[in-house]
């Protein structure tokens, strides 16, 4: 599971729980072939006194390309995760500096999914969460299986407004001249 649960509230549950999707390990690991292999290649090439320098230059750059290239989206992919109670939506991000974004499930007014040929070739997609802020809407890229969690989340809506309204004070109980 992608979120600790002692981080969960008395009585909350995840409804899901997950990383990005590995689709967004596809550059960095076409970046760590094309490294490889051009670090190999330029390898069999210095010859005569200074081959052990030049190796040894050229691997410690191909090491450092690699590092930013491959390793930073490795970690990044990592520590990402996006979680659904039945009471919040949870993102956590960042590999020195965590952050997290919380909104409560009552404060969602709008949810969303967007995903095009490859997005559904791979079953991924991105998530549109609009709340009650006036930051703008959430976007969570690169959700795995971003269709069902978009079910889970619509249905926790559903079923929150229903829970509400029996709980009483939710009822609009205006009469038809609005007091």
């Amino acid at each position: 599971m992608a979120f600790s649960r002692r981080l969960l509230n008395e009585g909350e549950h995840v409804v899901v729980s997950t990383h990005t999707h590995v689709k967004a390990l596809l550059a960095p690991a076409v970046w760590l072939i094309v490294l490889a292999g051009l670090a190999g290649y330029l390898s069999s090439y210095p010859s005569g006194k200074a081959r052990t320098l030049l190796l040894l230059v050229l691997w410690v750059v191909a090491l450092a390309a690699a590092a930013w290239l491959v390793g930073r989206p490795f970690l990044r992919w990592l520590t990402t995760s996006f979680t659904i109670t039945d009471r919040r939506l949870i993102t956590r991000t960042g590999i020195l500096t965590r952050r997290g974004h919380e909104i409560p499930i009552a404060r969602i007014n709008d949810v969303s999914y967007e995903h095009g040929l490859v997005d559904r070739v791979l079953g991924c997609g991105t998530l549109v969460v609009s709340d009650a802020s006036e930051r703008g809407p959430l976007v969570l890229d690169d959700v795995p299986h971003v269709e069902q969690v978009h079910l889970e989340l619509s249905d926790l809506l559903y079923h929150g407004d229903e829970a509400l309204r029996g709980v009483g004070g939710y009822d609009d109980h205006r009469s038809d001249d609005g007091t």
